[in-house]
């Protein structure tokens, strides 16, 4: 299933600055913007100590992924990790899982999209869907630094704007006895359970850094670059989101955040006193970068797929020219569009992290796995960290499962 005839090799144009920018990007999108005030309604005072166990959660597999790449520096990512640890059926499975979320979530973002700038042009949602994807994919095709650089713009927005909340809110609103308050551990089972509840509902928002790993084969130095540009991307959003809870907790009125549609638009509005109808407008804009980072990863991961021999050799094939994974651009944009035109999607938000953290489970447990077997000395000296935080995902999943249940 290989690719019949010799393909150029991608282009190796990332730097970390790059990289990071693009994990940023990825991470730190529509997710912050939606779910500040869930969290807030949920764990209340508490809100930064679910985002922290959150990021905990997501930091022990962006360790897995930082070793594992090392190991294996390629486009495919986890599909390349568990093929090698557990073999070739999970590995399929895991590459599959990461496609078929990264798809669904695109297509339901575009529609979300569609819906909101749909309120500022008299444009049919579904043309709006077409022109967004089909935009979204040119970039991507036309080439990988075009592409960060697009979402480089794009993050260096979403981000300012959180920046601009926290370096109002933060000298206005927070004290030293709020910080207390908001990190003391509960004690009894009445209060661990709300922050629980909302560690589950604020990982969403930290879901993204992985895709790093997929943009190995176009990145310079990628052992060396790819694990920094995963761990400083966790570093730095956790700061932010932090920042952002303590403003949320407290900030007087905060019942209208956490109760509101557009809840970091009204957290805007009371932190700053200016009007948030721009802070929806980038919310629609993070709206865009979380698709196209998903078109880009997704057609990463089936090019990688393709060279492992898991999916057919016409996914491998590399543009020229623009030296791009095209068939496997095309092939995502296609199947984003479809759906998003002929289904009429749901929340998908429940399934999408079941998959996506049972695909952590197996990456961690592949570090485990290969860990006894590579001669790698990080993968032999970190293998018990990747059972602990399989593990952990473990855990998150019968957690997940006792809520549906």
């Amino acid at each position: 299933m290989k690719p019949p005839f010799e393909q150029p090799a991608l282009n190796r144009t990332l730097t970390l600055p790059y990289l990071l920018f693009y994990g940023l990007g990825v991470t730190i999108g529509a997710g912050i913007f939606a779910l500040i005030g869930q969290v807030l309604a949920l764990a209340g005072d508490r809100a930064p100590q679910s985002f922290l166990l959150a990021a905990l959660i997501a930091g022990a597999t962006g360790v897995s992924y930082a070793i594992l790449i090392r190991i294996y520096p390629r486009a495919g990512g986890e599909a390349v990790f568990v093929g090698r640890g557990m073999g070739k059926v999970f590995g399929l499975a895991a590459g599959l899982g990461v496609v078929v979320t990264a798809i669904v979530s695109s297509a339901t973002i575009s529609l979300a999209f569609a819906g909101y700038a749909g309120t500022l042009l008299p444009v049919p949602p579904m043309v709006l869907v077409a022109g967004l994807v089909a935009i979204l994919a040119l970039v991507a095709w036309w080439g990988v630094r075009e592409s960060v650089i697009l979402a480089a713009v794009i993050t260096i927005l979403e981000t300012g704007t959180l920046v601009l909340v926290a370096a109002f809110g933060l000298p206005r609103f927070v004290t030293p006895e709020t910080i207390a308050m908001a990190f003391s551990p509960p004690t009894t089972l009445s209060a661990i359970s709300p922050v629980l509840a909302g560690t589950i509902l604020a990982f969403f928002a930290f879901i993204g850094f992985e895709d790093i790993v997929n943009m190995a084969e176009e990145t310079r130095e990628p052992e060396r670059t790819v694990p920094r540009a995963v761990l400083w991307t966790l570093a730095l959003t956790l700061f932010l989101y932090l920042a952002i809870a303590l403003v949320a907790i407290s900030i007087p009125g905060r019942d209208a955040v956490s109760s509101s549609s557009a809840p970091m638009a009204t957290l805007f509005e009371l932190a700053t006193g200016w009007p948030g109808g721009p802070i929806s407008a980038m919310a629609s804009i993070a709206m865009v970068n979380g698709v196209l980072v998903q078109i880009i990863m997704a057609a990463r991961v089936l090019y990688g797929m393709a060279n492992e021999g898991q999916m057919p050799g016409i996914f491998g094939r590399v543009d020229p020219i623009r030296r791009t994974p095209v068939f496997s651009t095309a092939f995502v944009a296609a199947l984003i569009l479809v759906l998003a035109l002929t289904v009429p999607l749901v929340s998908l938000a429940e399934v999408t992290s079941i998959v996506t953290i049972a695909v952590f489970a197996m990456v961690n447990f592949s570090l485990f796995s290969l860990g006894s077997k590579e001669d790698d000395p990080w993968a032999r000296r970190m293998r018990w960290w990747g059972m602990f935080a399989a593990m952990l995902c473990v855990v998150i999943l019968a957690w997940q499962a006792s809520t549906l249940f």
